[in-house]
C-alpha cells in the first residue's frame, strides 16, 4: 500500500522501478500506469483553466433572432413589473400623506405634510418616479396642491361662522384647529416640491389663487414661513405667465423690497429676499413678452440704481456651474446685494 501512495504522490521515475512495483490486481496496475503517464496535480491545474472555446460552427440566424426576441420580451416584462411596483409605492405614499393632510387637527396635518415632503424627496431621486408622480397628479383624489390650499394654507377669514343655526341644531359643529407656523411652512415646502417636480401643478396653484395666499403669508407670518414662502413663490412662477401676472398685480416686488430694505428684519430673511430677486430676474432675463417686463425699472425705483445694477449683473451668474457651485455663488451674490443696500 505504501508503494501505491508513493506512486500517487510522485508518479514520475525510471521505468525499471515502475515494473518492479506492479501489483497482481490488474485494476491497480492500470491506475498506476495512468498516473505514471500524467501527473495527478496536472489534472488539477488543467481543471482550473477556463474551458476551451467550442469549435466554430455555423449559427442559425433564425435561432439567434428567436433568442434575441426572447431576451427582449423578458426585459420588457421586468421593466413593466418594476414600473408597476414603483407606481404602487408612489400612490400608496400619496394616499397615506393626503389622508392625514386632510385631517381636522393640526398635529395630524403636520404628520401628513412631513410624510408627503419625505415622499417627494424620494421621488426626486429617479426620473421614472418623477414621471409616475406626474401621472398621479391627473387623478383628482391624488392631487396634492388642492389639499394644501383647502386645509393648511386656507385663510382664516374663510372659516368665520356665517350664522348661529348650528347652536340650535342637533348635530355639533365641526371644529377645525387653525394652521400652526410649522404646518404652514411644511405646506409651502410641499407646494414648492410639487411645482418643481411637475410644472402642471403651477396651474392648479393658480386655480386656488396661490399668489394672493402666499403674499398674505409673506406679509403676516413669521420668519420660518416667510423663508419657505419666498422659495414657493419662485417655484410657482417658473414658466407660468398667469402666476407672474398675479404677482405683479399684488405688487410682489414692492413687498419683497420692503423686507430687504428693513434693517430690523432678520438678516437671513433679507438674504433670502436677495436670492429671490436674483433668481427671479435671472429667470426673466431675455424672455420676450414676459408679463413682468418692467421688473428692472421697478427694482431700480425701489432699491436704487447701484443696487439694481448689481442685482442685474449678479443674476447672470454661473449657468455653466454645477448645482453646488451655483448655490454657493447665489449666496455670495445675495450677500453683496445686501451689503450694497446697507452701504447706500
Amino acid at each position: 500500500m505504501r508503494s501505491t501512495i508513493f506512486y500517487f504522490l510522485f508518479p514520475r521515475f525510471p521505468s525499471n522501478q515502475k515494473e518492479s512495483l506492479r501489483f497482481s490486481n490488474p485494476i491497480e496496475n492500470r491506475l498506476i500506469e495512468m498516473n505514471l503517464k500524467e501527473a495527478l496535480w496536472s489534472k488539477t491545474i488543467d481543471s482550473n483553466e477556463p474551458p476551451s472555446p467550442p469549435s466554430s460552427s455555423p449559427r442559425d440566424p433564425e435561432s439567434e433572432a428567436a433568442g434575441a426576441a426572447a431576451t427582449s420580451a423578458v426585459e420588457e416584462l421586468v421593466n413593466s413589473l418594476k414600473k408597476k411596483r414603483i407606481y404602487r409605492e408612489v400612490t400608496l405614499a400619496l394616499r397615506t400623506g393626503l389622508r392625514d393632510a386632510r385631517a381636522e387637527f393640526s398635529f395630524l396635518r403636520v404628520r401628513g405634510l412631513r410624510f408627503l415632503l419625505k415622499s417627494l424627496r424620494s421621488i426626486a431621486q429617479s426620473d421614472s418616479s418623477i414621471g409616475l408622480f406626474s401621472q398621479t397628479q391627473s387623478i383628482p383624489e391624488l392631487q396634492v396642491v388642492p389639499v394644501l390650499f383647502e386645509h393648511s394654507l386656507k385663510e382664516t377669514v374663510d372659516e368665520k361662522v356665517g350664522s348661529l343655526d348650528h347652536t340650535f341644531s342637533v348635530e355639533p359643529m365641526k371644529v377645525k384647529s387653525p394652521s400652526t407656523d410649522l404646518e404652514v411652512a411644511l405646506a409651502l415646502r410641499v407646494l414648492e416640491g410639487c411645482c418643481l417636480l411637475q410644472p402642471e401643478s403651477t396651474h392648479l396653484a393658480h386655480q386656488h389663487k396661490a399668489i394672493p395666499v402666499l403674499m398674505n403669508v409673506l406679509s403676516t407670518r413669521g420668519v420660518l414661513e416667510q423663508g419657505a414662502c419666498l422659495d414657493a413663490l419662485i417655484s410657482i412662477m417658473l414658466d407660468s405667465s398667469a402666476n407672474q401676472m398675479d404677482f405683479e398685480a399684488c405688487n410682489g416686488i414692492e413687498e419683497v423690497a420692503e423686507l430687504i430694505l428693513d434693517k430690523q428684519v432678520d438678516e437671513n430673511l433679507r438674504l433670502r429676499c436677495g436670492e429671490f430677486l436674483l433668481l427671479l430676474i435671472g429667470h426673466l432675463n431675455g424672455r420676450e413678452g414676459s408679463p413682468m417686463a418692467t421688473i428692472h425699472e421697478e427694482v431700480r425705483r425701489l432699491l436704487g440704481e447701484k443696487s439694481a445694477s448689481l442685482i442685474w449683473a449678479a443674476s447672470q451668474f454661473g449657468s455653466t456651474l454645477d448645482p453646488d457651485q451655483r448655490l454657493t455663488a447665489l449666496h455670495i451674490q445675495a450677500r453683496r446685494v445686501l451689503e450694497s443696500l446697507d452701504l447706500y
